[in-house]
């Protein structure tokens, strides 16, 4: 079970650290195409969806595969569809990548590979549960800083005597896609029954308690979709004017603050319980992403977002533990599952609504993000 835990972690930071890359890189990439903002989104909307299909596909099916098969072919298709963006500009085709809910510009994704991630992690002791989620997650933030910071220089190349395009360093993926794909056959979880077999019925009580928890997480991501990292950078830009290298560098400052965060959650969570954690250190920051909407300048927008994202992901190690603890081991891929997906389904509705909000006032999707996830934050410690 150690070494399992030890290739899920090197996978993730391979993985997260993909993801950075391809976060700075794919706006160019659509841009130089020339696609319509109508076209550019669709595609956006395509990866989101296609995380939420994937995510219900793996609960439904996952439970009757091997872990190690399942987690081998999600990772060959995370190659296969960043290969697709690196060699055509043909809509159908990226949409079509999109969907394989593979390609993600977050570096701590929810989509099929974490939940299948999520699952083996929660094969470990309920002791060590919470450290490694922490560890799990403090990886993802650190490999995808990092990601950025190498996608940064490596755009630099287009200017060299070999110069490479961004659609050209999507080649990264497939090559990352074969390399993380022979670190996950090693896995040893390749039996059904440590991850899947011996699930209850969607109708016994524990799958019940699921729904539940997946409706409120799924508010949760209402109100995260509203301020994403990519408002957030225009946000800053249309109201104070604040320019690419200065967000960039308040991106990498909050990348550390979360991985850092991450780590100071399983502590936390370990001496007051996953649930007091989830919801004491998610309710100020919540209250601090409403109060942006009010700020005066530039430098205490930085401010309150900083004291926000130094809290704002410690209920995630703590949720993830709490999730894998409150059903049996074969329910745990289940419970990932569903629980990542009701967070997919309902995120693409926040930006939508926050477009329409900044006609009103300028600030108000920080304000009714923060309301929203306070409202989320209360419901839970209340259950």
């Amino acid at each position: 079970m150690k070494d399992d835990l030890n290739i899920v972690l090197a996978v993730q930071a391979l993985r997260a650290a993909l993801y950075g890359f391809g976060a700075v890189l794919l706006g160019d990439v659509l841009a130089t195409h020339g696609f319509s903002t109508a076209q550019v989104g669709l595609v956006l909307t395509a990866m989101v969806a296609g995380m939420a299909v994937s995510s219900l596909m793996i609960g439904a099916i996952g439970p009757r595969l091997g872990a190690r098969t399942l987690y081998t072919s999600l990772l060959l298709i995370m190659g296969i569809s960043g290969l697709v963006f690196a060699l055509t500009s043909w809509l159908p085709a990226l949409i079509v990548a999109g969907l394989t809910g593979t390609i993600s510009t977050d570096p701590n994704e929810s989509g099929p590979i974490t939940t299948v991630e999520q699952g083996i992690i929660g094969q470990a002791s309920a002791e060590r549960r919470l450290r490694l989620f922490g560890r799990y997650n403090a990886v993802a933030y650190l490999a995808g800083a990092a990601g950025a910071l190498l996608a940064a220089g490596a755009h630099g190349l287009q200017h060299s005597a070999v110069p490479l395009s961004s659609q050209q360093l999507f080649l990264a993926f497939p090559v990352v896609g074969l390399a993380t794909a022979a670190l996950a056959a090693r896995v040893n979880v390749a039996d059904r029954e440590t991850i899947g077999a011996g699930a209850r019925t969607p109708r016994s009580r524990p799958s019940r308690r699921i729904v539940q928890l997946s409706s409120l997480f799924a508010l949760d991501a209402f109100g995260g979709g509203f301020v994403t990292q990519a408002f957030i950078a225009y946000w800053l830009n249309y109201r104070f004017g604040a320019g690419v290298g200065l967000v960039g560098s308040v991106f990498f400052v909050l990348g550390l603050l979360q991985a850092g965060s991450s780590i100071l959650a399983v502590r936390l969570a370990a001496r007051f319980g996953p649930l007091r954690v989830m919801v004491f250190t998610h309710l100020p920051s919540n209250i601090l992403l409403a109060l942006v909407a009010f700020a005066p300048s530039l430098a205490v927008a930085i401010g309150l977002l900083v004291a926000r994202f130094a809290l704002s992901q410690m209920d995630v190690p703590a949720r993830q533990a709490f999730v894998a603890g409150m059903v049996p081991p074969g329910e745990r891929l289940g419970a990932a599952a569903y629980t990542n997906l009701s967070r997919y389904v309902a995120r693409p509705f926040g930006p939508l609504l926050g477009g329409v909000l900044m006609r009103t006032a300028v600030g108000a999707p920080f304000f009714v993000s923060g309301f929203v996830k306070v409202i989320y934050d209360v419901i839970v410690y209340a259950r």
